[in-house]
């Protein structure tokens, strides 16, 4: 994970039989779901729902490069770890990783970059945010 930015998270995310497949591993897009559920633990329902329902302001994917190295498993409780940084005014990278139990390396590693954007979807500056700033 890259240490570097200096905004670190850990979120729990448990392997529930309805996140696998027929082979009990789960199934890919469901990671997205993992890390989806971290993002919004960082940021804040409350800030997210706010920014949404008072301000007309919302994130969008842009972009997502996802590698899979490591299947989990039902039962597992998986560690996600976070990372992210600012990229401009309209734009905030995060870095995933989903950490089986007691492994040596990451199950699925994960760069997502989100865009600030208001009515029409029009792309606009991200607002003062407490997750961006704390350290």
């Amino acid at each position: 994970m890259k240490e570097s930015m200096g905004h670190k998270h850990l979120f729990p995310a448990q392997v529930y039989y309805e996140d696998t497949d027929h082979s009990g591993v789960v199934y890919h897009a469901n990671y997205l779901k993992f890390f989806e559920r971290a993002r919004e633990d960082i940021i804040g329902i409350d800030v997210l729902s706010d920014m949404w329902h008072t301000k007309g302001v919302g994130f969008a994917v842009y972009k997502i490069t996802l590698g899979y190295h490591d299947g989990a498993v039902f039962g597992d409780l998986l560690d996600i770890k976070t990372t992210w940084k600012k990229e401009g005014d309209y734009r905030v990278v995060f870095f995933h990783e989903a950490w089986r139990p007691n492994a040596t390396k990451a199950a699925v590693t994960c760069t997502l970059e989100l865009v600030c954007l208001g009515e029409n979807k029009k792309l606009m500056p991200i607002p003062d945010l407490k997750f961006l700033t704390s350290a």
